[in-house]
């Protein structure tokens, strides 16, 4: 997707929020917006942190997923651990990569803040494709979770 088409995304995100900005609708609503909207994913969706060291599925897009993931294990507790984003171009080179799907070859994640700047989720995005991810997916992919951090309600309606 090139840079226009994220901030497509992001208005899109935007208005979702708008209508509803509840963490559970909303993260719903994103995941199968980006699952619809990039070429080439198996997998889209979000993991909350639970206050325990630890992540916990939330709504996603995709084959069954693994439930919970320690922080600092796999892709997604290494961004949330790190609480930055991590892009993987192959999986099987990053160090205790987990596993859910054996048909995702790239991933990348996001952090989501809530208002004081704590994570309180991650974007997991994946692909059946080595390398499908590059630098504008990562940075369209960080706007669209910078605004999701700024629009959120964390308090279940």
């Amino acid at each position: 997707m090139s840079e226009k088409d994220y901030e497509i995304l992001r208005q899109q995100v935007m208005a979702l929020a708008e209508e509803n900005a509840c963490f559970i609708p909303l993260m719903s609503n994103v995941s199968a917006l980006v699952m619809e909207s990039m070429k080439d994913l198996n997998w889209a969706g979000f993991y909350l942190t639970t206050g325990s060291e630890e992540l916990v599925l939330g709504p996603f897009q995709g084959k069954v997923a693994c439930i919970r993931i320690k922080k600092g294990h796999g892709v997604c507790g290494t961004a949330y651990e790190k609480d930055q984003q991590v892009l993987v171009k192959n999986v099987h080179d990053f160090p205790g990569h987990i596993a859910c799907d054996a048909a995702s070859l790239s991933e990348v994640v996001t952090p989501i803040h809530n208002a004081s700047g704590l994570v309180r989720a991650v974007l997991d995005i994946d692909s059946p494709m080595e390398a499908r991810f590059t630098e504008t997916d990562a940075a369209g992919l960080q706007k669209v979770c910078d605004t999701l951090s700024q629009m959120i309600r964390w308090e279940v309606e």
